[in-house]
């Protein structure tokens, strides 16, 4: 099965590994955010959020 977007509803340096594997595998990402969140470093990292 072949993926082309996935939504992460993590937070953190896990989000950001996941982001970072995703670019490199060629799959789009999402990210979901609370409001306190909406300048974190993984919010910026996804393609969509």
């Amino acid at each position: 099965m072949v993926f082309n977007k996935i939504l992460v509803a993590n937070r953190g340096e896990i989000a950001c590994r996941i982001f970072s594997t995703a670019k490199r595998l060629g799959i789009a990402t999402v990210a979901v955010f609370s409001d306190a969140d909406r300048h974190a470093r993984h919010v910026g990292m996804a393609d969509e959020s």
